[in-house]
């Protein structure tokens, strides 16, 4: 399978998204800065395995990607609370 040049761009551009979160998830001065960085990760990879499952033209990866975005939802919002608490 030959990638066409607007898949190839799509793809190139979910891969720098992605390095863009994790320098931001690594230098972010907070922890908010971070574990909103962290939830961005999440969502751009989300998104990767559905660009991915319209490549292999395969549904398995429709299903990982919304189990993977639930359960990453579910990690930041425990991750926000916990430091949410920490403040209080």
């Amino acid at each position: 399978m030959i990638l066409n040049p607007l898949e190839l761009l799509a793809f190139v551009m979910v891969g720098a998204a992605l390095l863009l979160g994790l320098l931001r998830l690594v230098i972010g001065p907070h922890s908010p800065d971070r574990i909103v960085a962290a939830d961005t990760l999440s969502v751009i990879s989300t998104a990767g395995l559905a660009g991915l499952a319209a490549y292999l033209q395969s549904p398995v990866y429709l299903d990982v990607a919304l189990i993977y975005g639930v359960l990453a939802f579910v990690g930041v919002v425990a991750i926000a609370r916990a430091i949410e608490g920490n403040r209080a």
